[in-house]
Protein backbone atom coordinates (compact mmCIF):
# COMPACT_ATOMS: atom_id res chain seq x y z
CA UNK A 1 0.00 0.00 0.00
CA UNK A 2 1.53 3.32 -1.02
CA UNK A 3 1.35 6.33 1.23
CA UNK A 4 0.52 9.75 -0.17
CA UNK A 5 2.33 12.72 1.24
CA UNK A 6 0.09 15.38 2.74
CA UNK A 7 -0.07 18.62 0.78
CA UNK A 8 1.60 21.42 2.78
CA UNK A 9 -0.79 24.18 3.84
CA UNK A 10 -1.35 26.85 1.21
CA UNK A 11 -0.35 24.62 -1.68
CA UNK A 12 -2.63 24.09 -4.64
CA UNK A 13 -3.42 20.86 -6.46
CA UNK A 14 -4.76 19.87 -9.87
CA UNK A 15 -8.50 20.52 -9.90
CA UNK A 16 -8.27 23.69 -7.78
CA UNK A 17 -9.40 26.98 -9.31
CA UNK A 18 -6.37 29.06 -10.33
CA UNK A 19 -6.19 32.24 -8.24
CA UNK A 20 -6.70 35.16 -10.62
CA UNK A 21 -4.19 37.99 -10.66
CA UNK A 22 -3.23 41.20 -12.40
CA UNK A 23 0.46 42.14 -12.37
CA UNK A 24 2.69 44.54 -14.34
CA UNK A 25 4.92 43.08 -17.02
CA UNK A 26 8.44 44.18 -17.95
CA UNK A 27 7.00 47.10 -19.97
CA UNK A 28 4.57 48.25 -17.28
CA UNK A 29 1.46 46.78 -18.95
CA UNK A 30 -1.08 45.15 -16.65
CA UNK A 31 -1.49 41.44 -17.41
CA UNK A 32 -4.31 39.40 -15.89
CA UNK A 33 -4.69 35.65 -15.83
CA UNK A 34 -8.31 36.20 -16.90
CA UNK A 35 -6.96 37.75 -20.16
CA UNK A 36 -6.08 34.17 -21.15
CA UNK A 37 -9.49 32.61 -20.41
CA UNK A 38 -10.31 30.15 -23.19
CA UNK A 39 -6.63 29.24 -23.56
CA UNK A 40 -4.28 27.08 -21.51
CA UNK A 41 -1.54 28.94 -19.63
CA UNK A 42 1.71 27.80 -18.05
CA UNK A 43 2.38 30.04 -15.03
CA UNK A 44 5.81 29.59 -13.51
CA UNK A 45 7.33 31.22 -10.45
CA UNK A 46 11.08 31.76 -10.19
CA UNK A 47 13.27 33.43 -7.53
CA UNK A 48 15.26 36.09 -9.40
CA UNK A 49 15.83 37.31 -12.95
CA UNK A 50 19.34 37.07 -14.39
CA UNK A 51 20.56 34.39 -11.98
CA UNK A 52 22.03 31.21 -13.54
CA UNK A 53 19.15 28.80 -12.80
CA UNK A 54 16.41 31.30 -13.57
CA UNK A 55 18.13 32.30 -16.83
CA UNK A 56 18.40 28.64 -17.87
CA UNK A 57 14.71 28.07 -17.09
CA UNK A 58 13.54 31.24 -18.88
CA UNK A 59 15.64 30.42 -21.96
CA UNK A 60 14.22 26.87 -21.99
CA UNK A 61 10.71 28.32 -22.05
CA UNK A 62 11.77 30.79 -24.79
CA UNK A 63 13.29 27.98 -26.87
CA UNK A 64 10.16 25.81 -26.51
CA UNK A 65 7.61 28.62 -26.87
CA UNK A 66 6.71 27.83 -30.49
CA UNK A 67 5.84 24.20 -29.70
CA UNK A 68 3.96 25.20 -26.54
CA UNK A 69 2.05 27.86 -28.50
CA UNK A 70 1.21 25.45 -31.31
CA UNK A 71 -0.26 23.14 -28.66
CA UNK A 72 -2.38 25.98 -27.28
CA UNK A 73 -0.28 27.07 -24.29
CA UNK A 74 0.72 30.61 -23.37
CA UNK A 75 3.57 31.13 -20.85
CA UNK A 76 3.80 33.65 -18.00
CA UNK A 77 6.85 33.93 -15.71
CA UNK A 78 6.45 35.56 -12.28
CA UNK A 79 9.14 36.74 -9.86
CA UNK A 80 9.44 39.36 -7.12
CA UNK A 81 11.78 41.42 -9.34
CA UNK A 82 10.96 45.04 -10.11
CA UNK A 83 9.89 46.03 -13.64
CA UNK A 84 13.28 47.54 -14.60
CA UNK A 85 15.15 44.32 -13.76
CA UNK A 86 12.61 42.28 -15.72
CA UNK A 87 12.97 44.61 -18.73
CA UNK A 88 16.76 44.13 -18.71
CA UNK A 89 16.37 40.35 -18.35
CA UNK A 90 13.92 40.24 -21.30
CA UNK A 91 16.27 42.33 -23.46
CA UNK A 92 19.46 40.48 -22.45
CA UNK A 93 17.99 37.01 -23.08
CA UNK A 94 15.62 37.79 -25.98
CA UNK A 95 12.64 36.49 -24.03
CA UNK A 96 9.41 36.45 -26.03
CA UNK A 97 6.79 35.83 -23.35
CA UNK A 98 5.59 38.07 -20.50
CA UNK A 99 7.55 38.27 -17.26
CA UNK A 100 5.45 39.69 -14.44
CA UNK A 101 6.50 41.52 -11.27
CA UNK A 102 4.98 40.28 -8.00
CA UNK A 103 6.97 42.63 -5.76
CA UNK A 104 4.71 42.18 -2.73
CA UNK A 105 4.58 38.39 -3.31
CA UNK A 106 0.77 38.34 -3.00
CA UNK A 107 0.32 36.11 -6.05
CA UNK A 108 3.16 33.82 -4.97
CA UNK A 109 1.46 33.43 -1.60
CA UNK A 110 -1.90 32.72 -3.27
CA UNK A 111 -0.27 29.90 -5.24
CA UNK A 112 1.78 28.57 -2.31
CA UNK A 113 4.95 29.48 -4.21
CA UNK A 114 6.53 31.48 -1.38
CA UNK A 115 7.59 30.02 1.94
CA UNK A 116 10.07 27.72 3.59
CA UNK A 117 12.40 25.76 1.37
CA UNK A 118 15.73 24.02 1.74
CA UNK A 119 18.71 25.62 0.07
CA UNK A 120 22.22 24.21 0.44
CA UNK A 121 21.05 22.21 3.45
CA UNK A 122 19.54 25.19 5.26
CA UNK A 123 15.88 26.08 5.71
CA UNK A 124 15.22 29.53 4.26
CA UNK A 125 12.14 31.53 3.31
CA UNK A 126 11.84 32.52 -0.33
CA UNK A 127 10.32 31.85 -3.72
CA UNK A 128 9.61 28.16 -4.27
CA UNK A 129 10.34 27.38 -7.92
CA UNK A 130 6.91 26.19 -9.05
CA UNK A 131 4.93 25.64 -12.24
CA UNK A 132 1.18 25.55 -12.78
CA UNK A 133 -0.86 24.77 -15.85
CA UNK A 134 -4.20 26.55 -15.99
CA UNK A 135 -6.83 25.11 -18.32
CA UNK A 136 -9.07 27.26 -20.54
CA UNK A 137 -11.75 27.41 -17.80
CA UNK A 138 -9.29 28.70 -15.17
CA UNK A 139 -8.78 25.41 -13.32
CA UNK A 140 -5.34 23.96 -12.52
CA UNK A 141 -4.53 20.84 -14.51
CA UNK A 142 -0.99 20.65 -13.03
CA UNK A 143 0.59 22.04 -9.86
CA UNK A 144 4.30 21.34 -9.45
CA UNK A 145 6.43 22.61 -6.56
CA UNK A 146 10.20 22.55 -6.05
CA UNK A 147 10.85 22.00 -9.76
CA UNK A 148 14.40 21.99 -11.08
CA UNK A 149 15.50 24.88 -13.29
CA UNK A 150 17.37 22.61 -15.69
CA UNK A 151 15.31 20.07 -17.61
CA UNK A 152 12.00 21.27 -16.23
CA UNK A 153 10.55 22.43 -19.55
CA UNK A 154 11.36 19.06 -21.16
CA UNK A 155 9.61 17.28 -18.26
CA UNK A 156 6.63 19.63 -18.53
CA UNK A 157 6.35 19.00 -22.27
CA UNK A 158 6.38 15.25 -21.56
CA UNK A 159 3.67 15.68 -18.87
CA UNK A 160 1.57 17.74 -21.32
CA UNK A 161 2.28 15.28 -24.17
CA UNK A 162 3.78 17.98 -26.40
Amino acid sequence: MSETKPVPPGRLSAGDPAPDFTLPDSEGNQVSLSDFRGRSVVVYFYPAAATPGCTKQACDFRDNLAELGESGYAVLGISPDKQAKLAKFVADEGLTFPLLSDADKAVMNAYGAFGEKTMYGKTVTGVIRSTFVVDPEGVLSHAQYNVRATGHVAKLRKDLKI
